[in-house]
């Protein structure tokens, strides 16, 4: 007498086991795509932010060359206001580069969510 066990039960048998097979793998290569895709997306952020990084050690930097530099103290007050402008300046895009990561982010799960959901 031959049993079956629960999990040969959940897997059909016949020609629908190449449907719940291709099923399966469609579903396993959007969900590798939606992962290659999220992973691209951090790795340009990641780029991004690093240059980003970068920029504010050369601000930073500068400041202290040009105050070192300053014959006065209105010159070092002036290089010291620039530099701080500049600050904010890279504040605000800042803000407006994690808006805008953050919705190529949802964009891109939204996407792929959509299309792991209508494999068949």
């Amino acid at each position: 007498m031959a049993h079956k066990t629960t999990a040969d039960a959940a897997i059909p048998a016949g020609p629908d086991a190449a449907q719940f097979f291709q099923f399966g793998k469609e579903r396993t290569e959007a969900m590798l795509n939606l992962q290659k895709e999220l992973l691209d997306e951090y790795e340009q952020a990641g780029r991004a932010w690093l240059e980003r990084v970068k920029s504010e050690v050369e601000l930073w930097s500068d400041l202290a060359a040009k105050v070192t530099a300053s014959q006065s103290l209105p010159e070092g007050l002036e290089a010291y206001r620039d530099c701080v402008s500049q600050r904010m300046q890279m504040a605000a895009q800042d803000g407006q580069r994690l808006f805008e990561e953050g919705q190529k982010l949802i964009a891109t799960v939204t996407k792929l969510n959509g299309q792991v959901g209508q494999t068949k």
